[in-house]
């Protein structure tokens, strides 16, 4: 399977993605299992944070829908969760900024109450051939927006959780096999995972689980704003289900995280990757 060699300016749109990604918007069917849970979700306006929102509001919990400045998408993830029931929060802006991970904190605890769960979802890559290619710039903004808000965002969240509150970041199959081309954003992915295992750790006697999630080629609008065209119309074929997987399949894994369900997972890093292996 592969799809059209196409380009987008970062951070990328979904209407612009052809073929159009699949979110679950006709497949998810939810059972009450976050009923009444209060929810923050970054980059919730697209790919794979679009579809956790729309599951998480099938399942009953309200979404605070953070992104950067793809307003369209955000609207239409706001849509979807409304559509379900339940409240959407939206709120632009740029999680790089620490003294807005602690605003997001301050409008979803203003909002609901509370605060059951944090995903941690946004992140920035682009593909670079050598060292040298790479801006100091780029680099820097990587792990400010990729694991350096994490620690913001979590940091500001903790005081709102209470006993059996989840926080799910996601990591990627680059924690583990790094593409040399994605140099920054593998090295965020691999802190990502070492930092939600050391979290779980140290929250752990407050009853706040903290857990990863690492997927592999996912289609989403990242793919096309960050990689050349030769590089989309390949993607995911080298994996063993020989395809992209799409964002509504990585869904009920965050579900399943977020719920009373996982109530003794904590410290764990889920695969998601189309049957590639992780150590």
């Amino acid at each position: 399977m592969s799809q059209p060699p196409q380009q987008q300016s970062p951070p990328g749109t979904e209407s612009e993605l052809d073929p159009q990604a699949d979110h679950g918007k006709q497949s998810y069917t939810g059972s009450g299992r976050l009923e009444g849970k209060a929810t923050l979700i970054t980059g919730a306006d697209s790919g794979i944070g679009r579809a956790v929102a729309l599951a998480f509001a099938r399942e009953g919990a309200d979404v605070l829908i953070s992104y950067l400045d793809e307003h369209e998408d955000a609207d239409e993830t706001a849509r979807l969760v409304q559509e379900a029931g339940r409240t959407a929060v939206v709120v632009a802006g740029d999680i790089a900024v620490p003294q807005h991970c602690r605003d997001l904190v301050t409008r979803a605890a203003d909002a609901f109450g509370r605060l059951d769960v944090l995903v941690n979802n946004a992140a920035f890559q682009m593909s670079r051939d050598s060292l040298e290619e790479i801006p100091d710039e780029e680099w820097d903004h990587t792990f400010q927006t990729n694991i350096t808000a994490m620690f913001h965002l979590c940091k500001a969240a903790v005081p709102h959780m209470g006993t059996g509150a989840s926080i799910i970041n996601s990591s990627s199959v680059n924690s583990d096999q790094p593409k040399p081309q994605l140099l920054a954003y593998a090295a965020t992915k691999a802190a990502i995972a070492n930092f939600s295992a050391g979290l779980a750790q140290l929250l752990g006697e407050r009853g706040i689980r903290v857990n990863s999630v690492a997927p592999g080629p996912i289609w989403t609008p990242l793919i096309p704003s960050t990689m050349p065209p030769e590089q989309v119309e390949s993607f995911g074929d080298d994996v063993p289900l020989g395809r992209p997987g799409q964002p509504a399949e990585l869904a009920s894994v965050y579900v399943m995280l977020a719920s009373d369900e996982a109530s003794y997972v904590s410290g764990a890093r889920v695969a998601v990757t189309g049957g590639r292996p992780m150590l």
